[in-house]
């Protein structure tokens, strides 16, 4: 069995860290599409659109938000 010793830093060399780059991804997913929601309805409310423009902010946070998701999946394979 291997062991794995800690370096100088204290940080383990042989840990593969590509997991971490993943560990926000769906937070970061849901903030965008929940925080153009929240825009939408602020933006409706402030023209008098209800409901244009949150379901526009809302497209626009889903598919901003699947863009960075799919575009930091793909580029940390």
């Amino acid at each position: 069995m291997k062991t794995v010793e800690p370096n100088k830093s204290g940080k383990n060399d042989d840990l593969d860290p590509g997991w971490m780059n993943y560990l926000g991804l769906g937070t970061q997913l849901a903030v965008t599409v929940v925080g153009m929601t929240f825009l939408g309805i602020w933006l409706d409310k402030k023209f008098n659109t209800e409901p244009v423009l949150t379901i526009v902010c809302a497209f626009l946070g889903i598919t901003a938000g699947m863009y960075n998701f799919i575009k930091t999946a793909l580029k940390s394979r």
